[in-house]
């Protein structure tokens, strides 16, 4: 697959953000010296979270591990999810981004990585590229380093999502890739973009074939429309055989207090001479601020695994979760998550039982900070 120049990328946000910082007016009719913020230093701005919490699952599963969840993974336990650090320069028209990270979120995130490769210092930095944005070209930008995947309703830092938990379609879809990418408006409500990556969850590619990423973003005042879709070979040491996957999710915000998205998301992994697997599921969210400190989230989501390609298990699965969120001040929060995964076939842990339920409960409070000029 040759090389792609130029690349877009949807930068996804909405909804999920918590708030903003306002600037304050210039009563004085002059030019007002810019806003200073504690948290950032000359033209880097500082950001960062940590997140940790208790789960109980019902299960009381010997392994202490909580079955297909990310990033919620310890069972019956304390655990640090995530402790992030983020620098960051809006490009002017160069700037640059850099994440550091800590804890089990990121040790899942890399787990993928090529086992020859080993860990290093790149799986403590989740994100880290550098951005050109030529004046007058129309918004056009430019990334290259490692980012996020632009797949998916859901974020990977806890603080941008409405649950605690991730979704299937979320654990399933790719995390994050290392290549370039490019993204520019073309009118005032719709944003496309093309990338050239490695491929899934890895800095160094396990083949050499490149996987290609296609993006575009819709968004009004109300509702908006995002799909990317990622193609090209995943498989270690061979480009024969292809995976596709697609994912498209449209958000709804009637009002200040209530918001909503469907996320669809279809992937096949193509074998040449065997049996194609496909996988694909559908999640449903509403989010309702009931007042200015508490917010309640359901989520209902159906995916099915028809080859055992994703779990190892031919299966549908089904989770619903509840979750409360009680914000203590700006910036730090609590939520409290009822969660029931369950399954067609046996494949949850019991006791010490592998695999011997169809279902698991849990209940989890976790503890959520953030701290930024932008919160």
């Amino acid at each position: 697959m040759a090389f792609v120049r130029i690349l877009f990328a949807v930068l996804f946000t909405g909804p999920m953000a918590c708030a903003q910082t306002q600037t304050p007016p210039d009563s004085q009719n002059q030019q007002a010296p810019p806003p200073s913020s504690p948290w950032s230093v000359g033209p880097i701005d500082f950001s960062g979270t940590i997140d940790g919490y208790y789960s109980l699952n019902f299960n009381h599963p010997e392994s202490g591990v909580n079955n297909l969840r990310n990033f919620d993974v310890r069972a019956n336990s304390f655990s640090l999810n995530m402790a992030e650090l983020t620098l960051k320069h809006d490009p002017d028209p160069v700037g640059f981004r850099i994440d550091i990270g800590f804890g089990r979120a990121f040790d899942i995130m890399h787990s993928t990585e090529p086992i020859a490769r080993g860990r290093d210092v790149l799986d403590h930095l989740p994100q880290v590229y550098v951005s050109v944005k030529p004046k007058n070209w129309g918004g056009f930008q430019f990334d290259f380093g490692k980012f996020y995947t632009s797949a998916g309703a859901e974020l990977t830092e806890t603080y941008l999502n409405w649950n605690y938990s991730r979704a299937y379609l979320y654990t399933n879809a790719p995390y994050y890739h290392f290549g370039a990418r490019v993204s520019r408006p073309l009118t005032s409500w719709f944003t496309a973009g093309l990338q050239v990556v490695n491929g899934w969850n890895n800095v160094e590619d396990n083949n050499s074939g490149k996987t290609l990423g296609f993006t575009t973003a819709m968004t009004g005042k109300k509702i908006s429309w995002t799909n990317a879709y990622y193609v090209g070979p995943e498989k270690t040491n061979t480009n024969e055989g292809y995976r596709h996957f697609w994912d498209t999710v449209v958000t709804l915000t009637p009002s200040s207090k209530a918001s909503f998205y469907i996320n669809f998301d279809y992937g096949v992994e193509k074998v040449r001479n065997g049996q194609d697997g496909d996988f694909y599921g559908i999640a449903f969210a509403h989010h309702y601020a009931l007042n200015s400190w508490f917010a309640l989230t359901p989520r209902f989501e159906v995916y099915r695994d028809a080859k055992g390609f994703i779990t190892g298990t031919a299966q549908t699965l089904k989770e619903f979760t509840m979750t409360a969120e009680c914000r203590m001040a700006e910036g730090f929060y609590t939520r409290i998550e009822y969660r029931r995964d369950w399954s067609d076939k046996p494949f949850f842990d019991r006791g010490n039982e592998l695999a011997a339920a169809r279902s698991q409960s849990t209940v989890l409070i976790g503890i959520v900070a953030y701290f930024g000029p932008k919160r």
